[in-house]
Parts: structure tokens; C-alpha cells; sequence
């Protein structure tokens, strides 16, 4: 099926809700029943009934299929954020004693869950390099049940061979988990590869308007029916039915969103590449991008996110670049209608700024949907003034 059919067509029961082409936000905590049987059944199975809005609603449910369906999974769970995707991926896989391999510096809230609180149930982690193989068939112990992935990471973009990885965690019986956020599910499809679960924050491309926080799960049924019965319950983590209305509202310009992000993208990264105050470029589908082959292989288009590397070395030249930029706002996360940037060295104390840790230099931007011509003069401008 194709993902135009399953964005505009897929679980759209238009005569169920008067032939409205939008469907209905059903806002409800509760659910009447006509019989016994039917509210026995529900208390059986709830995730194949709506009983309580807690659990299963059918704007969320509308949602579930069509990206459960974009993921090529068997079925899908939509969050309240994307740390409670993380949560309820790995949570549900592990017990005491348990071993994790994770790739090195994941985002923030999954390696607080691996250092901050799988430790109080005596569960280890063991960070590698991901880009090779090998690191991870070197972290492996008898008692490793899950390898946690980010392909690409969005801050330098390190791959992981899903394949490989995949093959690798099957002779084994480890789950793997993949967050495939970068990507969204039309620019990379990891159960191809053979991953087990796939998640993604839904606040970032697929809402697209960033007035929405969720999460998405993908996997078998089975595995997201025993998330859902647990872990996902107990949490209370599921999306509300507004904000699951919401994303299947942004859902439906995702591909032309996309499609026009990644066009301005590498026009911003040519320009970027060719700036004397810039000394390098990070963007996965830049020729010169140390794994291009595999991003080539693995993904079929990069978004928004490109980071650089400035040549400046005192941290005002970084405050002055941010406060130079007229188009690009000062904020965290992607996936939204306008250009973000966000400097590494903003989470560091001026005092700690270090010009010799290639990582203070760092500056991350998204390319959101304005006129390309006036993002690239923008960071001209910007650039410009700054003495390197």
C-alpha cells in the first residue's frame, strides 16, 4: 500500500461519522455497553474494544492503523511523549539481572532511563560506538536481552547497519529497539532491516506544527498487544484523542512537508560546505558524510537536521551568531513549519566553554518551510560578522 493510500484513505470509515472528510475527535473518557456479554468481552481484551479512553479511543485508534500501516509493522501504540515511546520499548523487555547495549550518547530521557533508573532493579547498560559491528558483538554478555539503537542520532548523525545489528541480536534472542525520529517511517522503514521495535517522537515531523507532544511504537502484535497490557496501561501514557486529531491533521501533508524540507536542506548544506567561518559539515546524505554509503543504503531521504562546526572559539561568537539569525529561532527539537538552531555550548556554564572540544563547537539546525533563498542569506548574515 502505498503511503499516500494509507495517510488519506487507510481506516477512514467516513460513513460512520456522516461523510465528514475530517474525521471526529471523539472526546470521551468512557464507554456505554449494551450487554454483558459485550462489556465482559471488553474487560477480556480492551485492546481489541473501547471500554476506557485510557486505553483504547477510536480517533487514536484511526491513528494507530495508518502508522502502524507507514511503518510496515503489525501494529502500532501512540504515546502521550516520545519518552514514554523509550520507556514502554524497553521497560516491558527486561528484568533484574538484565543486560543492555545501548549506542553511545542516545537522546537525553533514554539514557536516563538506562543510567538513572533500570540501575535501581540491578539492569546494566554498556554504551558502544555504533558505527561498528563489532563493538556491539564485543558488548554482548549471557545476559543481554536488548541492544537500543538511534539511526541516525540527531546531533552528528551516526548510523548503525540495522541489518547487521538486527542479524546479529536474532543468533542471540535479543530484542532491538530502534528510534527512528530522524527519519520518520517514509524516509527509513527498520522492520525491513529486521528490528523488532521502532519508535518515534511524533512531536517532530508527523505533528509538523509543533503544537502537538507524542510518541509512536511499532512492532508485532504480540509485542505491542504485551506493551499494552503492562507496562503501557499502568503508565497511563496513551496520546489524548485531540492530540491523536491533531497529528493525523499533520499527517496529511507529512510527504509534501518532507519532500521540501529536504530540497531547501541540501541547498543550505551547499552553501554551508562552501563558508570560510564554517570548518565542517554534518549531514548524513553529504557525499563527504563518513557512512553516506550506508545512509544511502539504509534511508531514502535526510529532513531537516544539519549541524556544523563553527571555527570560533570564544563562546560570545556563538551568542552572537544565535542573536544575528532573524529566521532561525532559538529552541529544541524539529519537525515544525520554521528553522530552529540550537548551539551545543548552550547547555554548558560560559566558564566550561571549551574551544578545544570539537563538541562545544557544534551547532545544530532545522530546516523548516520558509523560502529557501531567505534561510541561506539569513545564516550569511549571521556568519558574516563573526571573527574566525
Amino acid at each position: 500500500m502505498h503511503h499516500s493510500e494509507i495517510i488519506n484513505q487507510l481506516a477512514e470509515e467516513r460513513a460512520q461519522y456522516f461523510n465528514a472528510v475530517s474525521p471526529p475527535i471523539v472526546q470521551t473518557s468512557n464507554f456505554v455497553f449494551d450487554d454483558f456479554a459485550s462489556l465482559r468481552a471488553a474487560f477480556e481484551d480492551e485492546m481489541s474494544a473501547y471500554l476506557y479512553t485510557r486505553g483504547m479511543n477510536p480517533t487514536v485508534n484511526m491513528l494507530r492503523q495508518k502508522l502502524a500501516a507507514l511503518d510496515e509493522a503489525e501494529d502500532c501504540l501512540v504515546l502521550n511523549s516520545g519518552a514514554s515511546a523509550i520507556f514502554c520499548a524497553v521497560v516491558p523487555q527486561l528484568r533484574a539481572g538484565d543486560h543492555v547495549v545501548s549506542v553511545h550518547k542516545p537522546y537525553t530521557w533514554a539514557w536516563k532511563l538506562f543510567d538513572n533508573i533500570l540501575p535501581r532493579f540491578d539492569i546494566s547498560t554498556t554504551y558502544v560506538d555504533g558505527t561498528d559491528i563489532k563493538n556491539f558483538e564485543a558488548a554482548l554478555r549471557p545476559n543481554t536481552k536488548l541492544i537500543y539503537l538511534e539511526s541516525p542520532n540527531s546531533l552528528t548523525f551516526e548510523l548503525q547497519d540495522l541489518e547487521a545489528v538486527a542479524k546479529l541480536a536474532k543468533t542471540r534472542g535479543i530484542i532491538t529497539v530502534i528510534d527512528n525520529s530522524y527519519c520518520t517511517p517514509l524516509y527509513q522503514k527498520p522492520h525491513r532491516f529486521g528490528i523488532d521495535l521502532c519508535l518515534q517522537s511524533a512531536t517532530k515531523y508527523i505533528s509538523g506544527h509543533s503544537d502537538t507532544v507524542a510518541g509512536v511504537l511499532t512492532g508485532s502484535r504480540a509485542m505491542i498487544k504485551k506493551i499494552f497490557d503492562h507496562e503501557a496501561q499502568n503508565t497511563g501514557a496513551f496520546v489524548s484523542p485531540f492530540n491523536a486529531w491533531l497529528l493525523l491533521r499533520g499527517l496529511r501533508t507529512l510527504p509534501i512537508r518532507l519532500r521540501h524540507i529536504s530540497e531547501s536542506t541540501v541547498r543550505v548544506v551547499d552553501f554551508l560546505k562552501n563558508h570560510p567561518k564554517i570548518e565542517k559539515v554534518f549531514f548524513p546524505f553529504d557525499p563527504d558524510f563518513p557512512q553516506y554509503a550506508l545512509a544511502q543504503k539504509q534511508m531514502t531521504g535526510a529532513c531537516g537536521l544539519v549541524t556544523i562546526s563553527l571555527k570560533a572559539t570564544r563562546y560570545e561568537d556563538f551568542e552572537l551568531f544565535v542573536k544575528n539569525l532573524k529566521y532561525f529561532l532559538l529552541a529544541v527539537s524539529w519537525g515544525g513549519h520554521e528553522s530552529l538552531v540550537m548551539p551545543k555550548c548552550a547547555g554548558i556554564a560560559p566558564q566550561n566553554f571549551d574551544p578545544y572540544n570539537p563538541e562545544h563547537r557544534l551547532v545544530r539546525l532545522y530546516i523548516g518551510l520558509e523560502e529557501v533563498e531567505e534561510l541561506i542569506e539569513d545564516l550569511n548574515q549571521a556568519l558574516n560578522p563573526l571573527d574566525v
